[in-house]
């Protein structure tokens, strides 16, 4: 069992988006377009083709920073800690009087950044566990979901 206490902020969600976003067809289709505008921008010298594909290529990221301290800004679940326990059964988080639980058997996927684990709880929707935060418990937190999850849905990297 792993207790945590959790503090979201706009830069594990603008990760987090960034993770999410370029690991989707769209997000991979969008950039290899933006990139291969800009290379025949460059080589043709058609200076509009590097434009448009400097622009493809920066707003994503621009409007994910954008998104994301907005979100945490509004949202008031990102307002205070959220607390962790993730167990056998799945992961519990409560903040204040409200506690909602997630079974390990109805888990997405897991997987991680450079700053966080990530757990998906559906396509679109995930628990972040900021490494910052997490702290000595990386390795107890990462063993409770490689333990509970299929080894295909974990793809954890230290």
């Amino acid at each position: 069992m792993v207790e945590l206490d959790i503090k979201i902020d706009a830069k594990d969600l603008y990760d987090y988006m960034m993770a999410h976003t370029y690991n989707t067809p769209a997000g991979i289709i969008g950039s290899c377009f933006g990139g291969l505008m800009v290379v025949i921008g460059l080589s043709t010298q058609m200076w509009l083709y590097v434009i448009l594909g400097m622009v493809l290529l920066l707003y994503l990221p621009w409007n994910l920073k954008i998104k994301s301290k907005q979100q945490a800004l509004l949202n008031p679940a990102f307002k205070a800690p959220l607390h962790y326990v993730l167990d056998e059964k799945g992961i519990t988080v409560s903040q204040g009087d409200e506690t909602q639980s997630q079974e390990w058997e109805n888990m997405y996927k897991a997987t991680s950044t450079t700053r966080s684990i990530i757990v998906y709880t559906t396509k679109v929707n995930a628990t972040i566990f900021p490494k910052s935060q997490v702290g000595e418990q990386l390795p107890a937190l990462i063993e409770v979901i490689s333990t509970h999850m299929p080894p295909a849905k974990v793809k954890i990297r230290f």
